[in-house]
C-alpha cells in the first residue's frame, strides 16, 4: 500500500522533488527511499560513494540524504561533487558515528543539516523542507554530560587525524584510558 503524497508535502518539495539518498545499509536505504516517494519525492537510491558519484553525474538532485561512512569511502566526498553540481541542493548528512566534529564539517561543506541514526522519515523530510533559517524545536531529550563529553573527546580525535596518542596528550589523558573510551558505543 503507498500513500499518495500530501497536497502540503508537495508544497513543502516544489517542482523538482529529486532526491539522491545514499547509504550502505540496505535495508534502511530501501525502507528511507520509499518512505521519501510516499511523501513526493522522486527517489534514486545508491549504497556506495561510486554509486552515489554516477548518480550526481547523470542528474544533480535536489534534495540528497547522504550516510557519512560508506563501504568504499566517505559521505563527505559526496557533498562536495553535489555542492560542484548542483550549488541549490539541500543536503542531509546521516550517520550512526554521530560527531560534533563531522557535523560541523559536512554543514562548512555545504549540508543543511546532520542527523544521527536512527532518523526516521519524518525527522529526514523536516531536515530536508525546512526553510533557511527556520528555528529547529530543541530536543525532547538532549544529550547527557556523558554525551557531551563523549562528543568533545571525539571532536579532538578527529582534529588530530584519529591519532590516538597525540589526543590523549591533547585532553592531558592516558593514551590506554583514551583507548578504552573510543572503543565503547557512545553514551546516550
Amino acid at each position: 500500500m503507498t500513500t499518495q503524497p500530501n497536497n502540503n508535502d508537495n508544497e513543502l518539495i516544489g517542482e523538482d522533488a529529486t532526491l539522491l539518498i545514499v547509504d550502505d545499509d540496505g535495508p534502511f536505504l530501501r525502507r528511507l527511499g520509499r518512505a521519501m516517494e510516499s511523501r513526493g519525492f522522486a527517489v534514486e537510491l545508491a549504497e556506495s560513494v561510486a554509486a552515489g558519484r554516477a548518480a550526481i553525474k547523470s542528474q544533480p538532485p535536489k534534495f540528497a540524504v547522504v550516510d557519512l561512512r560508506l563501504g568504499d569511502g566517505n559521505g563527505l566526498e559526496l557533498i562536495e561533487e553535489i555542492r560542484a553540481a548542483r550549488d541549490d541542493t539541500r543536503i542531509v548528512m546521516l550517520t550512526g558515528y554521530g560527531n560534533i566534529a563531522t557535523a560541523v564539517n559536512a554543514v562548512k561543506l555545504g549540508a543543511i543539516d546532520y542527523l544521527a541514526k536512527p532518523a526516521d522519515a519524518d525527522e529526514v523530510f523536516a531536515a530536508l523542507t525546512r526553510k533557511p533559517g527556520e528555528k529547529v524545536e530543541p530536543p525532547e531529550n538532549p544529550m547527557s554530560a556523558d554525551r557531551v563529553r563523549w562528543e568533545h573527546i571525539q571532536r579532538v580525535y578527529e582534529m588530530c587525524d584519529r591519532n590516538v596518542s597525540e589526543t590523549a596528550r591533547r585532553l592531558n589523558m592516558h593514551r590506554r584510558t583514551l583507548q578504552r573510551i573510543l572503543a565503547k558505543r557512545a553514551p546516550r
